[in-house]
């Protein structure tokens, strides 16, 4: 196996699939299986998803609540979206899930603290990070990379909802964008390329962390990126990746 432990980044878009909002049993079922499926192989696995389907940004602008309560509000949909995710989990096998929270709900989850979250990693236990890192005016990409670097995963897995990796161009716009299947951190950001929060992709350069974008919808990905295929785009700094940023694959131009 390419890595031992990782983390898995989900977008709120992830759990309510094909519905605008809410819950799709059918992503949840999918989402637990690929988790599932990795974990059963050894793979300690950590898990942080975002609150898309509950609660968005531009629902706060058109009622004006300012930023510092959307974000908590978003915050609480991230919890809400974990204990449904550990839900589902339990009900599909007799893994061990543990949520834990920034933000302290103690009936229902535990707090993050940092070395209890490494250790249930080092037992075998899912563990979904919950309420970001508690602070609002960061998106939960920002939270992904921190909970990856805390707790000493190898890398963080990007799972994408409808787009399969990182483009020249949005290429739902640009139909001459075309995908880049390796590229650095640096190159990311001085492109301003899209896909993910810049400040995640600062604070993954500068602790060397790899990025993994792919398409989360196609069973199996997660698999094929642990044993060690290189599938949608692999964002890394090492000077021989560096030198291949530049090439990207002819046949996944839109």
């Amino acid at each position: 196996m390419r890595y031992k432990r990782v983390v898995l980044k989900l977008s709120g878009g992830a759990i309510s699939g094909a519905l605008e909002s809410g819950f799709d049993p059918e992503a949840l079922e999918h989402i637990a299986d690929e988790i599932l499926d990795i974990h059963s192989r050894g793979i300690e696995i950590g898990i942080v998803i975002g609150g898309g389907n509950i609660f968005r940004g531009e629902q706060s602008v058109r009622w004006g609540i300012e930023r510092s309560e959307a974000d908590n509000i978003g915050m609480l949909g991230t919890i809400i979206n974990s204990l449904m995710l550990r839900g589902v989990l339990n009900a599909k096998s007799d893994a061990e899930v543990r949520v834990m929270t920034a933000i302290p709900i103690n009936a229902v989850a535990e707090p993050f603290i940092r070395l209890v979250a490494a250790r249930h990693l080092d037992k075998g236990y899912i563990v979904i990070f919950a309420g970001g890192i508690g602070n609002p005016f960061l998106t939960t990409d920002y939270p992904g990379v921190q909970r990856a670097l805390e707790v000493r995963a190898e890398a963080i897995l990007f799972a994408k909802h409808k787009t399969n990796g990182i483009y020249t161009d949005d290429p739902n716009k640009n139909t001459d964008a075309r995908l880049y299947r390796r590229i650095s951190h640096d190159t990311i950001i001085q492109k301003n390329l899209g896909a993910l929060d810049q400040s995640a992709v600062i604070l993954a350069r500068d602790h060397h962390l790899p990025i993994h974008v792919f398409d989360f919808e196609q069973k199996g990905m997660m698999r094929r990126i642990v044993e060690g295929e290189d599938v949608g785009t692999l964002i890394t700094q090492t000077p021989e990746d560096v030198l291949k940023e530049e090439t990207i694959a002819q046949e996944n131009s839109i």
